[in-house]
């Protein structure tokens, strides 16, 4: 490919899709994934490297029920048919009150749009006609749609209850969490996700084989406890099901020389009942029965991948990559039967190799949506596993990932608390916000824009505003300089490369009349959440906590028109003083030195 350098500064450059800045601001050239492609199988979705899976020719529909007949191109129910889901809504050209709400929610597309994607079945619109009609908000999973992301909890045997699990429910929802799905095995199950439902305004799903096998033996379970159990939780509100009826019996030996063997708790608990009743897995044989229950109440599928990768090393093996076909044809199945459907996906997956399972899938499952956990890409780092899988999750989703399962640092380790449901949602917000940037999505790069003319001006006021998470940004910047001037503690005044921008009148750096800002000011005290984000960190003293939490100008001493200091508890003489007490190169004490100003 040809590489001229054309003008001074910019060589040739690959191919561009959208602009994900509205006004295209700044000298980004723009997006280098795919141009936009809605309505058709590349949405947004980035280029392929040789050699992966083209998207299948198929949509859902190809695989329209039986008893519909296709008439001068339009397809026609039976006689006194009567729409339930959101795919036969979509099927019949209706654009639903939920389908408009999708589009508000998501600018860059229209009802219409919104709609024929559901006919096509590459996105879904989760929403329970019983959760519905109370606090649930639709929103829609689907590669035309910004990325979203899925917190999870519930309770465990040993660990939480009721009312923390709906605590975690409003705290994943202030983090940015899209959908939760409540994976309760222990306590008052029911009581637990009714809860949750009635709390949320955002779509529940859950693994209802967790509750099916409750009080009884995995051997014990029948047809009949499967459909009851179906029948309640839809009854209950959940929005979508994930049902494990890939894994076959003809996987099971493929199984047998992992290094981690079943890591999903459905795909094991199935896989001892195959062997158990040398019988084919019962949820793939009532498949039919199930999808009729699923339907009455708009119920997705969210297929389940039993045989996902544990490990790096059993990642992309035949187990799991014949599961995922297996998901493929229950897909048809259930489109057959007017069920919205997603399709679930790995696990732990080495980098190389994410691209060819997210496009495998898109391929095989015909566009449906894809909701992948993580992918992990390495195995080695346990209490940083959100940091592990949210690296996989980014290029999971673009390459075609619609929704991300978020992993927390308790991942492999035990139950996430509050914490660490923040920071699982906190990792995969950021996942989803790079990639739909780096897919080109129409608007996506807004925010990211205004952050950057709010950090040239040096406005930190407004920084602090626009960052995702204010009050960790804010504690972060206060606990070193707790003036909001024309620098920062990182550079000090004289090394700070956005100031001297700034300054210098032909660059329109930090320049914009919207983010002018006055005179230095001392920032305000401490609230009580960046007081304990400082607590965590075991910085400070207490008694310099105590002073930044309960200052006011007149406890600090801080004069007007100060600004050329670290601090307003040092003056400028001193602020330099310290800075000569630091060590270069690490900005650390130098040995002996105590150069925290006195109070």
């Amino acid at each position: 490919m040809a590489d001229p350098i054309t003008t001074v500064g910019r060589p040739g450059l690959p191919p561009r899709g959208g602009n994900p800045s509205t006004r295209h601001q700044g000298t980004n050239p723009g997006s280098f994934a795919n141009p936009p492609d809605i309505g058709g199988p590349r949405a947004f979705s980035s280029p392929d490297t040789p050699g992966m899976p083209q998207p299948s020719d198929k949509t859902a529909w190809d695989f329209m029920p039986s008893d519909w007949t296709l008439r001068d191109g339009r397809w026609t129910p039976p006689e006194g048919f009567v729409p339930v889901t959101q795919l036969e809504h979509a099927r019949l050209g209706n654009t639903t009150p939920e389908m408009t709400r999708v589009a508000e929610r998501e600018p860059h597309l229209t009802p219409e749009q919104v709609r024929d994607e559901v006919a096509a079945g590459r996105m879904v619109i989760p929403a329970n006609r019983i959760h519905l009609a109370g606090a649930l908000d639709p929103m829609a999973i689907g590669r035309a749609s910004v990325t979203k992301i899925n917190a999870n909890m519930g309770a465990s045997p040993v660990s939480s209850d009721t009312r923390e699990e709906v605590e975690k429910l409003e705290w994943a929802r202030r983090w940015g969490a899209d959908t939760v799905m409540d994976l309760s095995t222990g306590g008052d199950l029911d009581a637990t996700r009714e809860a949750v439902i009635k709390n949320s305004s955002l779509p529940v799903g859950t693994v209802p084989i967790y509750s099916m096998i409750l009080g009884r033996r995995v051997e014990d379970l029948d047809e009949e406890i499967v459909l009851a159990s179906l029948e309640h939780q839809a009854l209950q509100g959940v929005d979508y099901f994930t049902i494990h009826a890939g894994v076959r019996r003809e996987h099971l030996p493929l199984v047998s020389q992992r290094l981690i063997g079943i890591v999903s708790r459905g795909g094991s608990i199935l896989a001892k009942w195959m062997l158990h009743h040398d019988r084919e897995n019962l949820m793939a044989e009532m498949w039919d029965d199930i999808c009729q229950v699923m339907r009455r109440y708009d119920v997705t599928f969210s297929i389940g991948d039993g045989l996902r990768p544990g490990g790096l090393a059993d990642a992309s093996d035949g187990a799991q990559l014949g599961e995922l076909q297996a998901l493929g044809e229950l897909t048809e199945r259930a489109w057959r039967h007017g069920v919205q459907v997603m399709v679930e996906g790995p696990g732990h997956v080495p980098f190389d190799q994410i691209e060819y399972n997210m496009k495998l899938q898109r391929r095989l499952c015909h566009g449906a949506p894809f909701y992948v956990l993580g992918p992990l890409v390495t195995d080695v780092f346990p209490g940083y596993d959100h940091i592990t899988s949210c690296i996989g999750a980014t290029a999971a989703a673009y390459h075609g990932a619609s929704m991300l399962c978020y992993v927390t640092p308790k991942e492999h380790l035990g139950l996430p608390k509050r914490e660490d449901v923040k920071q699982g949602c906190v990792a995969y917000k950021i996942a989803a916000h790079a990639s739909d940037v780096a897919l080109g999505i129409p608007a996506s790069r807004d925010w990211d824009d205004e952050l950057t003319k709010a950090r040239a001006a040096l406005n930190w006021e407004r920084h602090f505003d626009l960052a995702f998470d204010t009050d960790t940004a804010r504690a972060y910047h206060d606990e070193d300089l707790d003036v909001d001037t024309d620098f920062c503690a990182m550079c000090g005044h004289d090394w700070c490369a956005v100031r001297i921008s700034k300054e210098i009148a032909i660059f329109v750096s930090g320049k914009e009349e919207a983010y002018a800002w006055d005179k230095p000011k001392v920032s305000a005290a401490l609230t009580d959440e960046q007081k304990e984000i400082l607590q965590r960190r075991g910085v400070l003293s207490p008694s310099e906590l105590h002073r930044l939490a309960s200052k006011t100008r007149e406890s600090v001493g801080a004069s007007e028109g100060k600004g050329a200091c670290h601090s307003d508890f040092a003056d400028s003489n001193t602020a330099r003083e310290i800075q000569q007490q630091l060590d270069p190169e690490t900005l650390e004490p130098l040995a002996g030195e105590d150069v925290r100003a006195a109070p």
